[in-house]
């Protein structure tokens, strides 16, 4: 398969008004770094990083940044999307090399419906999306896809049940981590009516208090009627 190439120029200017222009002629500011080369400031085709992105491999594809100095492998490591329109702001690039190992995180996905869902009436929970594994650049998967049918209430499909080559990659999270489980339906227990009527006949706090502002009340009124008439005496 053809890497997939991305057009890159080194780019000189910084600041907000320089990106503002990099990205109004359809260009994303970015930085690659890593390998033997130092960081360097890029501006790159923002329609051909964005169909990276959003393609099936996304942020693990690999593909070559085209520069005038000449190409090199590259795959996303990190970017900034705008919150309201969507639009990429800026990208940040790691230089690989194809015969070093490297660490990456790869999606999880399932598929059928649990044993114990359908006919035990639990609920199926899906706990962890992606697990992280080491492998060469050009072997790493799309994606793990797990055949969830036989899983029944208590059971677990953890991190050592996924699919991996040994031969060709590592997995580096915990082999015990949970991907996916099935869970009893939880069903609210209700109070015994011993309970119930226990309450029920347990007077309200704010009844004892209103009562007793009742009766201190009555009491300074008589004890400003008499007051009077041992004063008349």
């Amino acid at each position: 398969m053809e890497m997939i190439i991305v057009e890159a120029v080194s780019r000189s200017d910084r600041g907000k008004n320089a990106a503002r222009r990099a990205r109004v002629a359809g260009q994303i500011p970015a930085v690659i770094y890593g390998g033997k080369g130092e960081s360097e400031a890029l501006a790159l085709n923002t329609k051909q990083v964005t169909a990276i992105l959003r393609s099936a491999s996304g942020h693990n594809t690999i593909f070559k940044v085209k520069l005038a100095s000449g190409e090199q492998p590259a795959m996303v490591r990190d970017w900034q999307v705008d919150p309201v329109k969507g639009h990429l702001l800026h990208v940040d690039l790691m230089r690989v090399s194809m015969d070093v190992r490297m660490r990456v995180k790869v999606p999880v996905h399932t598929f059928g419906e649990p044993q114990g869902v359908k006919l035990q009436g639990g609920i199926f929970e899906m706990v962890t999306r992606e697990v992280e594994i080491e492998c060469l650049p050009g072997e790493i998967p799309t994606e793990f896809r797990v055949d969830v049918t036989e899983l029944m209430i208590g059971t677990h499909l953890r991190a050592s049940d996924l699919p991996l080559d040994p031969a060709k990659m590592k997995l580096v999270s915990d082999a015990q981590r949970v991907i996916a489980h099935v869970v009893a339906l939880r069903v609210e227990e209700e109070k015994p009516a011993d309970a119930v009527a226990e309450v029920a006949a347990t007077p309200a706090e704010p009844e004892v208090i209103k009562k007793g502002k009742k009766d201190a009340e009555e009491g300074e009124e008589a004890e400003g009627e008499a007051a009077p008439a041992e004063k008349k005496k």
